[in-house]
């Protein structure tokens, strides 16, 4: 799949401090793509640097060909962003915000196209609100139709749903499929690790400024993610048997759960344990097998690369 964003080698220090190092990174062409790392990674710095917010220190950023630097205004003219913080005059109207922010970006007046966005976001009897007189949560939302109100091709949601309510998580997570649907690029960083598990395509996981890894999200829990498979023993064990020294087990409930983890993407190591149980004479009255969450994928990696 082409490329819509290339990232060559961006850096970025701060009065000495490298915020990014040399990151490298290729965004495709109408996916979803979360990018995941603690406070701290550079995940907000980056983002910046490809909307144009922030200068790189070093290296070469392209959207759709374009150089971000070379070609501010065509590159930044593709894009939509819904930052961290709420900037917004607090003395405009919905409806004039959103209608602004089209013109600042040369696009004609739509009025129908604006109206389908503030219902789409629950935002159309606020129209002639003033920003002021909304709550937290609509203002959330007047920041995303901000963004999307001169079509951008491609869209920046950095922690676009930290703190809002579940109705406005649930709104925004229905606009980014059907975004997706009309071919939006679309890149996130979240908190909530459930949401990238549940929307993206790719996932990509930073730290300390670097990228540790960029990986089909699938691909990436096969790899990466365990299976644990958890059994109600018919008799306690006071300790895992000698013969299955081999394998990573753990007894927990004074012995009455023995505990087996192995790789997700190893398939046939579930029946080969159970045969082996049943050569000992283990018996066992219930069994739970569950896989790693991408959250504990995420937690696993940043640790182990601490």
């Amino acid at each position: 799949m082409q490329s819509v964003i290339s990232i060559a080698a961006a850096s970025k220090v701060y009065d000495g401090f490298k915020a990014l190092d040399a990151v490298d990174l290729e965004i495709r062409r109408g996916e979803i793509f979360a990018l995941l790392g603690p406070n701290g990674a550079g995940k907000t710095t980056l983002i910046s640097i490809v909307c144009g917010v922030v200068s790189m220190s070093a290296g070469r950023v392209t959207v759709d060909g374009d150089s971000v630097t070379d070609d501010f205004r065509r590159t930044r003219a593709k894009i939509g962003l819904v930052p961290q913080e709420i900037a917004l005059d607090i003395f405009s109207t919905v409806w004039n915000t959103v209608s602004f922010s089209r013109r600042l970006f040369g696009r004609p007046a739509d009025k129908a196209y604006l109206e389908k966005l503030l219902r789409d976001l629950s935002l159309w009897e606020k129209r002639d609100n003033r920003i002021i007189e909304l709550s937290g949560g609509m203002k959330r939302r007047v920041m995303i139709a901000k963004a999307l109100a001169h079509q951008p091709e491609i869209l920046f949601l950095d922690e676009p749903t930290a703190g809002v309510d579940v109705e406005l998580r649930r709104d925004m997570w229905d606009l980014v499929r059907r975004l997706r649907e009309d071919g939006v690029t679309i890149i996130l960083t979240t908190h909530y690790i459930e949401e990238a598990e549940e929307m993206a395509d790719r996932v990509g996981v930073m730290k300390g400024g670097r990228i540790l890894l960029v990986e089909e999200k699938h691909a990436l829990m096969r790899k990466l993610g365990k299976r644990r498979l958890a059994l109600i023993l018919d008799k306690p064990l006071s300790a895992t048997p000698a013969s299955l020294g081999d394998l990573p087990l753990a007894l927990e409930d004074a012995g009455k759960r023995l505990v087996y983890a192995f790789p997700g993407e190893e398939q046939g190591a579930a029946p080969a344990f159970l045969r082996r149980l049943d050569a000992l004479g283990i018996g066992y009255s219930d069994i739970d097998m569950s896989r790693s969450s991408l959250e504990d994928i995420f937690v696993d990696l940043v640790g182990r690369r601490a």
